[in-house]
């Protein structure tokens, strides 16, 4: 049986907007909202924390609407039929699916050996929109078991679709770093300039020095190529953004549009379209001669002239 909701409630959760968590109280007031027709009533009550006045969490305010507008059988032939849906399920392909629902609410994730829940205490969690309060009662991280559930799924289904939105960020990021580096190695110079030195036997150190032409002192330094260089030269070949894998070198052009008006076959060495034309004409020519050397045979077969005397047929035979 449905509840009746039409009185005001006993105990709501509340959420606090500074300080972002949920708790559940008595009301302290209670003012009629005639515009929600599904439960007329809004609460209102200090947070404990801070002593700021929260209101009702909006996910229990959407609860409550999905519980006046949830509709189904009421009667006990109606309740048992409804159960009788359920003989045979889940299928095999259903349970593709639903096989992964306890990790997905992580009660059962192994996210949780790597990821326990700490609110606030990884640094990922600076940019995480998920609840504290909620988070904190989980038995994993909750975006580290989506994560999991996601790979888990991908490689159960032998599908990689679940993970192209993944890869597409991180793509997206790796591209990210590639601009960061150039900005640093634009902003730096492509050189690094520091002075040589040495200890002597005193253990003092001292900048090696020399005079030039004019008598005037100079320090001797060593020149090297910016060390931003190496890891950018290797996430561009290994995320293939070099100018040969996006066909953008001098020779992937000549090589392109050399091949162009030209059959290419694999196996086989690449012919011209004139060749091509020529050899066409040529077959065509035999296949004249071909047809006009299969009718000469047709027309003195012998069987065919017997036919055609006994008709009354005369059939002139060519040489």
């Amino acid at each position: 049986m449905a509840k009746d909701r039409s009185t005001p409630l006993q105990e709501v959760t509340f959420r606090c907007k500074s300080c972002k968590r949920d708790f559940s109280s008595l009301p302290e007031r209670t003012e009629p909202a005639p515009d929600v027709p599904h439960h007329p009533y809004s609460y209102f009550c200090p947070c404990p924390d801070c002593g700021e006045e929260s209101a009702q969490a909006f996910w229990e305010k959407n609860l409550i609407k999905g519980w006046h507008n949830a509709t189904g059988p009421k009667t006990a032939e109606g309740i048992a039929a409804s159960s009788a849906n359920l003989d045979g399920h889940p299928t095999p392909e259903e349970a593709l699916r639903t096989r992964f629902n306890a990790m997905k609410h992580g009660l059962s994730a192994r996210a949780a050996t790597y990821f326990p829940p700490k609110p606030d205490g990884y640094d990922f969690c600076s940019g995480c929109d998920v609840d504290r309060e909620y988070c904190r009662a989980q038995p994993a991280c909750v975006k580290k078991t989506e994560l999991f559930m996601l790979h888990h799924a991908a490689f159960e289904q032998r599908n990689p679709k679940h993970l192209m939105g993944i890869y597409a960020d991180l793509q997206a990021s790796v591209f990210a770093v590639l601009q960061q580096i150039l900005q640093t190695l634009i902003a730096d110079g492509v050189k690094i300039e520091s002075p040589k030195y040495y200890v002597d036997k005193n253990d003092t150190l001292i900048v090696a020095e020399y005079l030039d032409e004019n008598g005037q002192r100079r320090i001797i330094k060593d020149i090297n190529a910016h060390p931003l260089f190496k890891p950018l030269g290797e996430m561009i070949s290994r995320s293939n953004l070099s100018l040969a894998d996006m066909g953008m070198t001098v020779k992937v052009i000549e090589d392109e549009e050399q091949g162009m008006g030209r059959l290419k076959q694999e196996g086989e060495a690449v012919e011209s379209l004139s060749d091509y034309q020529r050899r066409t004409a040529a077959a065509l020519e035999n296949l004249v001669a071909k047809v006009g050397r299969a009718k000469i045979q047709t027309e003195s077969d012998p069987l065919l002239l017997e036919f055609n005397q006994e008709n009354g047929q005369h059939t002139e035979v060519q040489q």
